[in-house]
């Protein structure tokens, strides 16, 4: 009996809205590089950056009841949850606190070396193979909303693209996205 990738994670789900430990603990060794770093990439904060991914995978336990498989995939629910939080982590005080006191250098040039971010491979989870399927300015419109943390109004205005463009890319890059990600193919 051949079983497909996506049962197995319906199993991890169901497992999870009944409260099994073993099934979260799965679903943390599938998607808790992943979505490290979607946080890390917004964040830039290792200290931070893991807070956020501990408070991401707590919201998803008590959260997934509100996961409807027919609205999308597991992850890219878990991936908007964990981008919310840490666009809040973002916004707080601890962040704000923490740059005033970064020199310049920090701020300007990050320290090289990071080994969290050399080891954040995203063709692991096929973010670079899907995301080279779609065109230049879709996936920059990409970057900036999701991994950047940037609002459609604040990239607009940093690129001097008008809102309306922006909106229209976003849209176009998001129905590329679903048929590049298509289970049927």
């Amino acid at each position: 009996m051949n079983s497909k990738p996506t049962d197995h994670i319906k199993d991890i789900i169901t497992g999870v809205k009944n409260r099994d430990a073993d099934a979260m603990s799965r679903l943390y060794s599938l998607y808790g590089g992943a979505i490290y770093g979607i946080v890390y990439r917004i964040i830039q904060r290792e200290d931070i950056a893991k807070e956020a991914l501990q408070d991401c995978f707590v919201r998803i336990w008590q959260k997934i009841d509100l996961y409807e498989e027919s609205k999308g995939r597991p992850f890219t629910w878990m991936a908007h949850l964990a981008r919310n939080i840490a666009l809040d982590k973002l916004k707080s005080s601890e962040i704000s606190k923490g740059r005033k006191t970064d020199s310049i250098d920090v701020v300007v040039h990050p320290p090289e070396g990071n080994q969290l971010t050399e080891t954040i491979n995203t063709d692991v989870i096929g973010l670079n193979k899907v995301s080279n399927l779609l065109r230049e300015e879709e996936r920059m419109v990409i970057d900036y909303l999701y991994f950047r943390g940037f609002t459609q109004r604040e990239l607009a205005d940093e690129t001097g693209i008008p809102l309306g463009t922006v909106k229209t890319r976003l849209r176009m890059a998001i129905k590329n996205l679903r048929k590049a990600l298509s289970v049927d193919q």
